[in-house]
């Protein structure tokens, strides 16, 4: 890419895809394309090949999503494995149409088994059963991951899937009912401390680790990926170099984004608890389920590819705070 690409960013107002916007302007980059939900429906498949006809993006990063916690992927299956699809079906096949250079679809960690061995690699994709709450959503991406690497081996284009872990930063879903555990519990306990509260209720034991990942540094992760990796360079674990002629055993060719690092629930509370300042009491309510009890992401690959995360979990945490306590005043 050079600074004068048309990039055209899908979902560009989200966590994901506004921390990838602030990253390519800070490097320079000022041909941005982007469209909210009201100027294009990407559930509509007539309206995005329009305006790929009409924009004709040399790069795509695909960062829309239906997304949301775990009561919000248990309670609206249909609409999660039907949304995510519709979009990335439309947006990859159109990028292929339109002869784009280089796309980057994002899809999450929630791809792993179950019981998929910890840290989690890449090589793990299919081995065993999904977590059953979230596997609508799971499903959908891993639908996205074939699609790229499919398109690949086909028709030669240069489509890259990466898999961020558990994300947080400026402009997270702060809703109760459908955020991830981090903002949920920042939103708790500022509130109660405004409140005054005496306590804080949590679900589960604590005990469950997760890895947790800055947004901007997954950004970050991003535009390094699509400014210096292509496809062809990502080569799977089980094969000394992509067999491009044959195409054989060409799988598992995504990316794991995250620091690599995990942290227990009741930690992370406790963290929170300290940068935001509250002074009660955390309850964590045994009789609410827990969860898988580890999930960390083996980087080993992004690592190898020369990435590494830069942002600590108290330091996004300190200055994500700080956001949502402006945006709330």
């Amino acid at each position: 890419m050079n600074k004068s690409s048309k990039i055209y960013i899908a979902g560009h107002k989200g966590l994901v895809g506004s921390a990838i916007v602030k990253n390519l302007q800070s490097k320079g980059y000022t041909n941005l394309v982007s469209r909210t939900h009201q100027e294009l429906d990407l559930l509509n498949q007539k309206d995005v090949e329009e305006f790929f006809k009409k924009e004709k993006p040399e790069y795509v990063i695909l960062a829309a999503a239906k997304v949301g916690g775990i009561v919000a992927n248990n309670t609206y299956r249909a609409d999660f494995i039907y949304e995510n699809l519709q979009v990335q079906n439309n947006v990859i096949h159109q990028s292929y149409r339109h002869k784009v250079k280089k796309l980057l679809f994002l899809g999450s960690t929630c791809i792993y088994p179950k019981d998929a061995p910890q840290p989690m690699s890449e090589d793990s994709l299919l081995t065993s059963p999904l977590e059953y709450t979230n596997e609508p959503y799971a499903v959908a991406k891993i639908a996205g991951i074939k699609m790229c690497e499919s398109y690949n081996i086909q028709y030669g284009t240069n489509f890259i899937s990466v898999m961020p872990t558990n994300l947080y930063g400026p402009n997270d879903n702060f809703d109760l009912e459908t955020s991830h555990v981090l903002p949920a519990l920042l939103r708790k306990m500022h509130e109660a401390k405004v409140d005054n509260l005496e306590r804080v209720e949590i679900w589960g034991s604590g005990n469950p680790r997760r890895e947790f990942m800055y947004s901007e540094d997954m950004a970050d992760a991003c535009v390094y990926l699509m400014e210096k990796i292509d496809f062809k360079e990502i080569q799977p674990s089980r094969h000394s170099q992509l067999d491009w002629e044959s195409k054989s055993e060409i799988r598992n060719t995504h990316i794991n984004i995250g620091t690599g690092i995990d942290i227990s629930i009741k930690e992370l509370a406790n963290l929170i608890k300290e940068i935001v300042g509250f002074k009660g009491k955390l309850h964590f309510n045994t009789n609410k389920p827990d969860g898988t009890m580890l999930k960390l992401t083996d980087v080993t690959k992004l690592h190898n590819l020369g990435w590494r995360h830069k942002v600590e979990l108290e330091e996004g945490i300190k200055t994500m705070y700080e956001w949502y306590k402006n945006e709330t005043k």
